[in-house]
């Protein structure tokens, strides 16, 4: 039962970086856009997220009950060496909820609504942020358990140029899946350009911040390279990824845009794959080259085992209404 434990685990993270990340992406998307374009394309972003913006959190949630009750040992190290960008990732959660509901559904247009904006958009940029440079702090052993003052135990073992790139590259990653996305929730071929445009766009900059992420890796002294090409799953994931890719710019230039979102889903989910499997079944490093296993450091017995049935039988109750609840948003009226 442990097993079915951590698969729930890491598909409840990769579905919150697939659908909570597309979330996070469309007030990146309308963050970047050009001025003349903004105001359509926070139309058709608030109208794309209308299927995931009930439900998305949920991933969020699960991932982290799993390892409150399934692994409190990894759950209380995370949570205390990486309080701060914790703090700041659902800070980003609770800023940008509140401004896209208060900007939407005010009852007086004024100047608040630009405030309202700049909460949304940047707090859309925070979020994904933080919860990169999280995992990032994981795997880079910076967590020094030794550490006797507050900068070295609350500060060092997060705050890397690693952490930062990872950062990036996740915000890049959210912006490219909500631009991906919402190529299916438009009708009008100049949006569709528009969104297109803004998903190569993304592209070029996830390529880039993938780049200085294997860059700061490097100087950090990280071995990525070996953790994601020194396996056969690595590689294999590696090269689905980059052949998807190249195909999505097919499914973009036919205006496929189920095949883009499939594909972009794929591309991500096999870069996860690729980044967790080398050093699975340690899930958190440490700086003196100990770490904190999924197998090692899990529960008792009886803890994991009401914690898989419990998992089995409420994805059975849970899922089908979840993904009809995203099938009735989709199929809301057009926006104007």
């Amino acid at each position: 039962m442990l097993y079915v434990v951590i698969i729930f685990l890491w598909a409840s993270i990769c579905l919150y970086l697939l659908l909570g990340g597309a979330d996070f992406g469309a007030g990146i998307v309308e963050l970047i856009a050009n001025r003349k374009h903004k105001l359509r394309i926070r139309t058709i972003m608030s109208h794309a997220i209308g299927p995931i913006w009930e439900a998305n959190h949920m991933w969020l949630i699960i991932a982290i009950v799993i390892l409150f009750v399934g692994f409190p040992r990894i759950y209380t190290t995370m949570s205390v060496y990486t309080h701060i960008p914790l703090v700041a990732m659902l800070l980003g959660i609770m800023a940008r909820g509140t401004a896209f509901v208060f900007r939407s559904y005010d009852a007086v247009t004024d100047e608040w609504q630009r405030v309202y904006t700049l909460i949304y958009t940047w707090s859309s940029v925070i979020t994904p942020f933080f919860l990169g440079v999280i995992a990032a702090a994981t795997v880079a052993r910076t967590i020094d358990l030794n550490a006797n003052d507050f900068i070295a135990a609350y500060i060092k073992s997060w705050l890397s140029w690693f952490g930062v790139s990872i950062g990036l590259f996740t915000t890049c990653i959210c912006g490219y899946l909500a631009a991906t996305y919402a190529i299916g929730a438009v009708e009008d071929e100049n949006d569709r350009t528009l969104l297109i445009r803004s998903a190569k766009r993304l592209i070029y900059l996830v390529v880039g911040a993938g780049a200085l992420v294997f860059l700061s890796a490097a100087s950090s002294g990280i071995p990525l390279i070996a953790w994601i090409f020194g396996d056969i799953i690595g590689q294999v994931a590696i090269l689905l990824a980059t052949v998807s890719l190249g195909l999505t710019f097919v499914a973009y230039r036919k205006r496929r845009a189920i095949a883009a979102r499939i594909l972009a889903g794929f591309q991500v989910t096999m870069i996860l794959l690729a980044a967790t499997y080398q050093h699975y079944p340690e899930l958190v490093l440490f700086k003196d080259g100990g770490g904190l296993s999924l197998i090692e450091h899990a529960g008792n017995s009886e803890t994991i085992t009401a914690l898989a049935w419990a998992l089995l039988l409420g994805s059975v109750f849970i899922l089908p209404f979840l993904f009809h609840l995203m099938r009735v948003f989709s199929r809301r009226s057009p926006y104007p």
